[in-house]
């Protein structure tokens, strides 16, 4: 069953343009599985797996406390690799599809007001740290998008980015003149690293011993920006503050919709919701 798998991983990266982060997400939750199958279920061949085997598998996950969205997700590895396998006739029938999807209560994402934002970005930073937090804020990327972005992706002189998100989509979005200049003004230092060190590189963001960042390294920088302010916040609590701010000015919301790459307008209409419910804490704290 590892073969397949592998074959499967290799289908969904090739054929359905799915990310290297949702792949690679989907081979730890495929190998979790096969590993419980051996173990629990004393199983090793798909044709043998049952419904019974998959519900025991996603109350295995239930018990030992894993967060719904990670069982969300192993519950669309699991239906998504069975399919695949009785699509190619590698097997003659399907359980997964008699599977319950779980269902989630969607929770509204933390934002930060304009006015907590403008105390962030009042705190000292280093060219590297202010340009992700003002790029991010300014065109509302995913982590992911930021860390693997490259120089021919981005043009300050026009004022916009290129991203390539979820399943290899692309989008444009401007970004405004603070984010340019921070933006430039790293570039600047970003060369002199480079030049000293007789290096090159298509990446934008590196540490300063030209590493390319990751998404550790950005989840860190924020987590510890949020300290400052006594504030637990992530990368994502920039994106999700730079749609709602757009919307809370009056942007249409399938502007925003293209802007966070978005694929259905359901996802972005969450952020009509946080603007709601801000203006509702807003209006009582004044008529108090």
């Amino acid at each position: 069953m590892i073969q397949l798998i592998s074959q499967y991983l290799e289908y969904l990266q090739s054929e359905r343009g799915l990310s290297q982060n949702t792949v690679q997400a989907y081979r730890r939750d495929l190998t979790a599985f096969l590993d419980f199958l051996t173990a629990t279920c004393k199983k090793d061949d798909a044709k043998t797996v049952t419904r019974h085997d998959i519900n025991l598998f996603i109350k295995h996950l239930k018990d030992t406390n894993h967060a719904p969205t990670s069982i969300v997700r192993a519950i669309a590895a699991i239906r998504g690799f069975w399919g695949w396998m009785f699509v190619n006739e590698i097997i003659d029938n399907n359980p997964s599809v008699e599977v319950e999807p779980l269902k989630l209560t969607k929770k509204l994402p933390s934002v930060l007001s304009i006015n907590e934002m403008d105390k962030l970005f009042k705190f000292e930073f280093s060219p590297l740290e202010r340009a992700i937090i003002e790029l991010i804020y300014a065109a509302g990327l995913r982590v992911s998008e930021l860390a693997d972005l490259t120089l021919n992706n981005l043009n300050l002189k026009a004022k916009y980015v290129r991203c390539i998100g979820k399943g290899s989509k692309e989008r444009i979005v401007p970004i405004g003149q603070k984010a340019v200049r921070a933006m430039t003004k790293y570039l600047d230092y970003r060369q002199k690293l480079l030049d000293k060190a007789n290096k090159k590189t298509a990446y934008v963001f590196l540490t300063d011993n030209l590493r390319k960042i990751t998404r550790q390294d950005v989840y860190v920088l924020i987590r510890k920006t949020g300290e400052k302010m006594h504030k637990s916040i992530s990368p994502h609590t920039l994106r999700h503050s730079f749609a709602t701010h757009l919307l809370e000015r009056g942007a249409d919301l399938r502007i925003v919709q293209e802007l966070l790459g978005h694929c259905d307008v359901s996802t972005t209409q969450l952020y009509t919701h946080i603007s709601k419910k801000r203006l509702k804490e807003i209006y009582f704290s004044i008529n108090e």
